[in-house]
């Protein structure tokens, strides 16, 4: 069943006006007519099976004939910084990341990223992922559109991710035996983390849960472009709370790196 987002003042009673776009590719490009069904989502996990009453040059008029909650959802949030690869990758993240889960992506630029778009090339950049999030989401039946936040620096990045939650380890001279530490440390129920190829992490399939084996409200994670975090950004980022996380002994691409995490958290909060 086709599948589209409105936003709750759309919503009258059992009715539902759709306008701009969505009007137009409903009657132009689907060629729908009156009585096709169409599932409608109001991006706060409410979803309403509906029925197309009638058609004007620019609307398209819904009758609801189903309200039900939306299941798709993970029972966590995930907030990924992602710092800009070079060419197209992002597109390519931000499709994959929003069909495993994703809540939030946050682009930021660190010491090593190759792509630095001025102010003018970020916001078109910036637009065409939300069109890509929006797409992903009403392809994978998904409660609510990830947003995509604007872009911001490495430090700002830090910041935000640490904002309510505290991580635990430091970069060099961590040691597996501190992994019980570091889930102890987590505040709140958040879960910061920076991933880092380097010497001195901690693996992350052991710091997803809490120490009575929940799993945690939020997850919060930076990822880096090609050539990954440099040391000094990783210490910042330690040093601001959170916690230095491996993701094994293969090195993963940027483009790959983001996915594997995901995945891992809907392996560990939805899968297991």
């Amino acid at each position: 069943m086709q599948r589209l987002f409105v936003t709750a003042d759309s919503i009258a009673g059992d009715s539902i006006l759709i306008e701009g776009s969505d009007a137009i590719h409903i009657s132009r490009s689907l060629r729908m007519a009156a009585g096709d069904r169409i599932t409608v989502c109001d991006m706060q996990k409410h979803e309403y099976v509906c029925e197309i009453s009638g058609f004007t040059k620019d609307t398209v008029s819904l009758t609801i004939i189903e309200r039900r909650d939306n299941d798709t959802e993970p029972p966590f949030r995930a907030v990924l910084y992602q710092a800009l690869p070079k060419g197209d990758k992002l597109d390519m993240i931000v499709q994959k990341a929003v069909e495993l889960g994703v809540t939030e992506i946050v682009p930021f630029i660190s010491e090593r990223c190759i792509s630095r778009p001025d102010r003018k090339s970020a916001s078109g950049k910036i637009e065409r992922m939300r069109r890509i999030a929006r797409e992903a989401a009403m392809q994978c039946g998904r409660g609510i559109i990830p947003e995509i936040r604007s872009v911001i620096s490495f430090s700002e990045a830090v910041r935000d991710a640490s904002a309510g939650a505290a991580g635990a380890a430091g970069v060099a001279g961590v040691n597996n035996g501190d992994c019980a530490d570091a889930n102890a440390n987590a505040g709140g129920n958040v879960f910061s983390f920076i991933c880092y190829e380097g010497d001195g992490t901690l693996p992350l399939g052991r710091l997803l849960r809490t120490e009575d084996g929940k799993h945690y409200d939020e997850y919060r994670f930076l990822i880096g472009a090609e050539g990954g975090f440099s040391l000094s950004e990783v210490e910042e980022a330690v040093n601001n709370g959170l916690t230095c996380v491996g993701l094994g002994s293969r090195i993963l691409r940027c483009e790959t790196a983001s996915l594997y995490v995901l995945s891992a958290l809907s392996y560990e909060c939805e899968l297991r």
